[in-house]
């Protein structure tokens, strides 16, 4: 397939060659050639429905191309496919049919998407926080078993269920269905879940350390239920509305001095509904791994409606991020992220600030800043040191080969948290900043680690390692 498919590039090559030399002879030179695409033609697709995989090509049946910009669709809906980390690879090439047709041939490689496997899950944030902290003690672990199918019926749908032991306990399931009409633009989900926990994170330090209630038994238990429906009309643009209903119950000690009566601000048990907007524009080559493109996103959640003196936030969440391809397999990027919450008299629950998910400076992974409104720079520069292929023994298509990429990169980091009187820390209410050099290592399913040495106006410097999965 891959000589046929390079032999229809070579072919097509000609084609316009041929093409530019009669219109210039004739001196009628028409920059508005044209091809119709007479089929589009899916391979190598054994579980993922035909139709999901052509709803994102930026070419259809029937559509007639500017000869100049047919690479360019093509190569763009190459990226789309990928962008839906179903697959390992993809390929597509026009096959020239004459002069005026072609049909569009994507070959495709399909992930494995079943994973019933034994759960073994970490309660800090990190398996370096695990191990420096906690000296990897195996009581700060928790144990059961994760289902989770990402490609349920073809459709791109997921189902996971989590049956949770140990240090926590969490029985929860979800299932989401982004193309649920006949026309694969809308979809939904829904969800529930219970969880119980020993430890609970009443207060931050002044040196913004989190600082844990403990008192041998589960002091904090909860359940939820939720629903979402999104829309995805445009390729690059998708829109969901959802609510999510909490119901929180904490061991009456934690709202109680020396601990924190601002945990909740009324008592230690509350339920609310969160009732969100999120909107996302991606036109990026890789969404697990952006090199060129940019992405913007913005999240708007009301939380709760203070009633009876409850819990009462608005939420307000952006972020802008630019990719840049350089040329010579350099590389540079910046990212810009904002959040501001009203109003800003927020108890300890709603205070969550820098150190959780993606709000994090280099440097300060571990810092946790309590604050009502944050931004966020991070300026990065790489470039490609290596890729290679290890092949394997095993006779499975799915990981006969091994792929590598490494990127070297340079980085620095910039933000702000604004905290109340109450609430603020060492590095809430400053500028703040933060920089290293680091590795990033690519692999097969997006598996991606990070080895970063990074520096901050602390004056501390140490390795840090992260890990991401595309599964």
């Amino acid at each position: 397939m891959l000589t046929r498919l390079t032999s229809n590039t070579l072919h097509f090559a000609i084609l316009c060659i041929l093409i530019t030399i009669s219109q210039y002879a004739t001196a009628q030179t028409d920059t508005t050639r044209t091809l119709v695409v007479r089929n589009v033609i899916v391979t190598g697709n054994k579980h993922t429905k035909t139709y999901i995989i052509k709803r994102e090509l930026d070419i259809k049946e029937r559509d007639t191309i500017a000869i100049r910009n047919l690479m360019a669709r093509i190569k763009r809906g190459r990226e789309n496919i990928n962008n839906t980390t179903l697959f390992l690879e993809v390929k597509a090439d026009p096959l020239i049919i004459d002069a005026y047709t072609a049909d569009i041939i994507v070959t495709v490689r399909e992930k494995w998407y079943i994973y019933p496997l034994p759960e073994f899950s970490l309660v800090d944030r990190s398996w370096d926080e695990w191990v420096t902290k906690y000296n990897a003690s195996l009581k700060r672990v928790n144990y059961g078993v994760k289902f989770a199918h990402y490609n349920l019926t073809g459709r791109r749908d997921e189902l996971n269920i989590k049956l949770i032991n140990g240090y926590t306990r969490n029985i929860s399931f979800n299932y989401k269905a982004p193309y649920a009409n006949s026309s694969l633009t809308n979809g939904f989900s829904i969800g529930a879940g219970y969880s119980q926990t020993h430890e609970v994170a009443y207060k931050t330090s002044y040196n913004n350390n989190l600082l844990y209630f403990n008192n041998g038994d589960f002091a904090r238990s909860a359940w939820n239920i939720s629903g979402s429906y999104s829309i995805r009309k445009r390729i690059n643009k998708s829109e969901t509305i959802g609510v999510n209903y909490s119901n929180i119950e904490i061991v009456d000690s934690i709202q109680t001095t020396p601990y924190n009566t601002h945990y909740f601000n009324t008592s230690s048990h509350v339920s609310f509904a969160d009732i969100y907007y999120v909107f996302q524009y991606n036109d990026v080559n890789n969404i697990q791994y952006p090199l060129n493109g940019y992405t913007v996103g913005f999240n708007v959640i009301k939380r709760g409606f203070g009633f009876n003196g409850g819990i009462d936030m608005l939420s307000l969440q952006g972020e802008y991020d630019k990719y840049w391809k350089l040329g010579h397999k350099w590389y540079t990027s910046l990212q810009l992220q904002g959040k501001i919450k009203l109003p800003f008299d927020q108890p300890y629950f709603n205070q969550q600030g820098m150190g959780f998910g993606r709000a994090y400076l280099r440097g300060l992974e571990y810092a946790v800043i309590d604050g009502v409104a944050y931004s966020i720079l991070k300026l990065n520069l790489k470039r490609e040191i290596l890729n290679f292929v290890i092949p394997t023994p095993l006779k499975s298509k799915t990981f006969h080969r091994i792929p590598f990429k490494v990127y070297a990169k340079a980085y620095t980091d910039y933000g702000y948290l604004y905290s109340r009187d109450g609430f603020a820390t060492q590095l809430s209410n400053k500028f703040l900043y933060s920089g290293g050099l680091g590795l990033d290592i690519l692999t097969v399913y997006d598996i991606q680690f990070r080895f970063e040495y990074s520096f901050n106006q602390l004056g501390q410097n140490r390795l840090f390692l992260h890990n991401d999965s595309g599964f």
